[in-house]
Protein backbone atom coordinates (compact mmCIF):
# COMPACT_ATOMS: atom_id res chain seq x y z
CA UNK A 1 0.00 0.00 0.00
CA UNK A 2 1.01 3.48 -0.63
CA UNK A 3 1.10 4.23 3.14
CA UNK A 4 2.54 8.21 3.14
CA UNK A 5 -0.55 8.91 0.60
CA UNK A 6 -3.19 7.46 2.92
CA UNK A 7 -1.40 9.00 5.45
CA UNK A 8 -2.11 12.20 4.36
CA UNK A 9 -5.65 11.97 4.00
CA UNK A 10 -6.11 10.23 7.30
CA UNK A 11 -8.68 12.93 9.70
CA UNK A 12 -11.80 11.86 11.38
CA UNK A 13 -13.86 13.33 8.91
CA UNK A 14 -13.07 10.41 6.50
CA UNK A 15 -12.45 7.92 9.16
CA UNK A 16 -16.72 8.97 9.68
CA UNK A 17 -17.95 8.96 5.94
CA UNK A 18 -15.96 5.94 5.52
CA UNK A 19 -17.76 4.04 8.75
CA UNK A 20 -20.92 5.56 7.51
CA UNK A 21 -20.30 3.56 4.14
CA UNK A 22 -19.61 0.63 5.79
CA UNK A 23 -22.40 0.33 7.53
CA UNK A 24 -25.22 0.50 3.51
CA UNK A 25 -26.38 -3.24 3.15
CA UNK A 26 -28.19 -2.93 -0.43
CA UNK A 27 -28.03 -1.02 -3.93
CA UNK A 28 -30.64 1.15 -2.63
CA UNK A 29 -29.26 2.32 0.59
CA UNK A 30 -26.05 3.20 -1.37
CA UNK A 31 -28.19 4.88 -4.13
CA UNK A 32 -30.12 7.20 -1.59
CA UNK A 33 -26.82 7.95 0.33
CA UNK A 34 -25.00 8.99 -2.49
CA UNK A 35 -27.49 10.80 -4.08
CA UNK A 36 -27.34 12.89 -1.24
CA UNK A 37 -23.29 12.97 -0.88
CA UNK A 38 -22.78 13.51 -4.57
CA UNK A 39 -23.45 15.88 -7.60
CA UNK A 40 -24.14 13.26 -10.45
CA UNK A 41 -21.01 14.31 -12.18
CA UNK A 42 -19.12 13.35 -9.44
CA UNK A 43 -20.65 10.14 -9.39
CA UNK A 44 -20.41 9.54 -12.32
CA UNK A 45 -16.54 10.33 -12.61
CA UNK A 46 -16.48 7.54 -9.98
CA UNK A 47 -17.98 5.10 -11.88
CA UNK A 48 -16.12 6.17 -14.94
CA UNK A 49 -12.89 5.63 -12.97
CA UNK A 50 -13.71 2.20 -11.33
CA UNK A 51 -14.94 0.50 -14.94
CA UNK A 52 -11.58 1.64 -16.52
CA UNK A 53 -10.06 0.00 -13.91
CA UNK A 54 -11.81 -3.15 -14.45
CA UNK A 55 -11.64 -2.97 -17.94
CA UNK A 56 -7.70 -2.40 -17.63
CA UNK A 57 -7.20 -5.57 -15.34
CA UNK A 58 -9.18 -7.55 -18.18
CA UNK A 59 -6.35 -6.20 -21.05
CA UNK A 60 -8.10 -3.91 -22.92
CA UNK A 61 -6.82 -1.60 -24.78
CA UNK A 62 -6.87 2.55 -23.84
CA UNK A 63 -8.75 2.51 -27.49
CA UNK A 64 -11.43 0.38 -26.68
CA UNK A 65 -11.81 1.66 -22.93
CA UNK A 66 -12.19 5.31 -24.42
CA UNK A 67 -14.77 3.42 -27.07
CA UNK A 68 -16.81 2.28 -24.21
CA UNK A 69 -16.46 4.51 -21.57
CA UNK A 70 -15.81 8.35 -23.11
CA UNK A 71 -12.93 8.24 -20.23
CA UNK A 72 -9.80 10.40 -21.77
CA UNK A 73 -6.67 8.83 -21.99
CA UNK A 74 -5.49 11.00 -19.06
CA UNK A 75 -8.09 9.44 -16.84
CA UNK A 76 -7.26 5.97 -18.25
CA UNK A 77 -3.49 7.10 -17.73
CA UNK A 78 -3.90 7.66 -14.13
CA UNK A 79 -6.16 5.09 -13.08
CA UNK A 80 -3.42 2.87 -14.45
CA UNK A 81 -1.44 4.46 -12.77
CA UNK A 82 -3.20 4.00 -9.59
CA UNK A 83 -3.23 0.12 -10.64
CA UNK A 84 0.19 -0.30 -10.50
CA UNK A 85 1.58 1.96 -8.08
CA UNK A 86 -1.73 2.58 -5.84
CA UNK A 87 -2.60 1.47 -2.62
CA UNK A 88 -4.08 -1.81 -4.37
CA UNK A 89 -8.19 -0.81 -3.51
CA UNK A 90 -8.97 -1.42 -7.20
CA UNK A 91 -7.52 -4.57 -6.93
CA UNK A 92 -8.98 -5.71 -3.50
CA UNK A 93 -12.54 -4.33 -4.33
CA UNK A 94 -12.33 -6.49 -7.91
CA UNK A 95 -11.38 -9.64 -6.11
CA UNK A 96 -13.81 -9.27 -3.82
CA UNK A 97 -16.47 -8.54 -6.68
CA UNK A 98 -15.26 -11.64 -8.70
CA UNK A 99 -15.80 -13.73 -5.50
CA UNK A 100 -18.97 -12.43 -4.23
CA UNK A 101 -20.40 -13.62 -8.05
CA UNK A 102 -18.64 -16.87 -7.31
CA UNK A 103 -16.14 -16.29 -9.31
CA UNK A 104 -17.91 -15.45 -12.55
CA UNK A 105 -16.24 -12.31 -14.36
CA UNK A 106 -18.34 -8.60 -14.15
CA UNK A 107 -21.95 -8.11 -15.97
CA UNK A 108 -20.00 -6.40 -19.03
CA UNK A 109 -16.83 -8.45 -19.04
CA UNK A 110 -16.15 -10.29 -22.34
CA UNK A 111 -15.17 -13.99 -22.28
CA UNK A 112 -13.15 -14.24 -25.60
CA UNK A 113 -9.21 -13.71 -25.37
CA UNK A 114 -8.52 -10.63 -26.10
CA UNK A 115 -7.85 -9.74 -30.31
CA UNK A 116 -4.51 -10.67 -31.30
CA UNK A 117 -1.70 -7.61 -30.47
CA UNK A 118 -3.56 -6.94 -27.28
CA UNK A 119 -2.61 -7.98 -23.87
CA UNK A 120 -2.42 -11.37 -22.99
CA UNK A 121 -2.49 -11.29 -19.17
CA UNK A 122 -6.30 -10.78 -17.69
CA UNK A 123 -4.55 -9.45 -14.62
CA UNK A 124 -2.16 -6.21 -14.72
CA UNK A 125 1.07 -7.45 -13.28
CA UNK A 126 2.07 -5.37 -9.91
CA UNK A 127 5.31 -4.64 -9.77
CA UNK A 128 5.27 -5.01 -5.83
CA UNK A 129 4.14 -8.50 -5.95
Amino acid sequence: MNSQRLEKLRDSGLDSLFEAILTLETLEECYAFFDDLCTVNELKAMAQRFEVARMLVEGETYAAIEEKTGASTATISRVKRSLYYGSDGYALVLRKLKECRGGSPSPKASTSPPPSGEAEAREVPHPRR
